[in-house]
């Protein structure tokens, strides 16, 4: 399983509207994307409830992972998403 970590860019973290277009991001891959904390279980990307019970602040780190053919572009588009200020 690839997975690679990244430092959240939104000023509110993973609520709302950052969490949403996480979601949006996540369900339209190829592969299932799982994120979380270091050490922590992580949680499908693609369900808000999931993503938003994780209560990743700004400038918190989470590792996002996926498994199979295309993993490296999905986790290359959701981590550039997810250093972004969503927020704005």
């Amino acid at each position: 399983m690839a997975s690679v970590r990244v430092v959240v860019g939104s000023k509110v973290g993973l609520h709302a509207r950052p969490a949403r277009l996480l979601v949006e991001a996540a369900g339209k891959q190829a592969v299932p994307v799982l994120i979380g904390r270091d050490g922590g279980k992580p949680v499908p990307a693609d369900s808000i409830l999931a993503v938003m019970a994780l209560g990743v602040g700004s400038g918190e780190e989470v590792v996002v992972s996926a498994d199979g053919e295309g993993a490296e572009p999905a986790l290359n588009e959701i981590a550039a998403l997810l250093a972004q200020d969503l927020d704005a």
